[in-house]
């Protein structure tokens, strides 16, 4: 059997990188996704139509996690279509500013912080309160980063949200262990995504940061997908509150370099 048979997953910006590998391994283990995107359209298409070629149903959604009305028809439609929900991945961020504190202006401190912890509060609530009603279980996952512990220059608004998702969601997880949602994280470190198009299109840049790693390579959206399928599995019916960095090292060798 299938390690997701029968289950619905919600999975943002799931159009590209980590969110579509991460919804191309669940629908090949046997559950029905929801695709979100913000502008790649096309993305979520492919997405859509890899989940499809697994044997899998799949519906497309555009929707901007910062603004709640979208949250709530995501879930109505959701549970429209596939009659439930039982996994969340919080995979839609942003980059952030990548300007130093003295020259951001609020307005850039504000949207990193609506997209990449605002929208997985609306999202956490909502998932949060359908369970409860139907008498609890379930799985959240949600993408933070080894910026939930390290810290880089220019970073302040993307270091402040994803350390805050960090605790959030282990608040989160206290509340909902009664009813016995698990609730987690995942923080990559250098993945190869769309995200880092920049270094991607720069070889030199790509082979220079990837000798930082003590693994000497990047990761990619489908080692990520791998630990976020035993997330959402019963495999992780007793982990919660926790955070899996999967970064090849690349914390561990920061600390060795000091």
């Amino acid at each position: 059997m299938k390690k997701l048979e029968g289950k619905v997953a919600i999975v943002t910006g799931s159009d590209s990188g980590i969110g579509a590998a991460i919804a191309i391994e669940y629908a090949k283990e046997g559950a029905n996704v929801v695709v979100t995107y913000h502008t790649d359209e096309e993305g979520a298409q492919k997405t859509v139509a890899a989940i499809e070629e697994a044997g899998q149903k799949a519906i497309m959604l555009k929707i901007d996690v910062t603004l709640e009305p979208q949250i709530t028809y995501l879930f109505s439609k959701t549970i429209e279509t596939f009659g439930t929900v039982d996994i969340l991945v919080n995979n839609a961020g942003v980059k952030g500013a990548g300007k130093p504190v003295v020259d951001m202006t609020t307005e850039d401190f504000n949207a990193t912080l609506q997209a990449n912890l605002y929208g997985p509060f609306y999202t956490c609530r909502s998932f949060a309160q359908y369970r409860k009603g139907l008498g609890g279980k379930g799985k959240i996952i949600n993408i933070t980063s080894v910026h939930e512990e390290i810290m880089s220059k220019n970073g302040a608004d993307y270091n402040a949200a994803k350390g805050a998702l960090r605790n959030f969601t282990r608040t989160l997880a206290l509340e909902l262990a009664e009813i016995q949602i698990n609730v987690n994280n995942i923080g990559p470190g250098m993945i190869v995504t769309p995200m880092n198009q920049d270094i991607l299109e720069d070889e030199e840049a790509l082979k220079e940061k990837s000798a930082k790693v003590p693994f000497k390579r990047a990761g990619y959206p489908e080692d990520i997908a791998k630990l976020a399928l035993f997330l959402a599995s019963a495999d992780s019916d007793y982990v919660t509150g926790s955070t899996y960095f999967m970064d090849g090292g690349l914390m561990l060798q920061m600390g060795a370099e000091i």
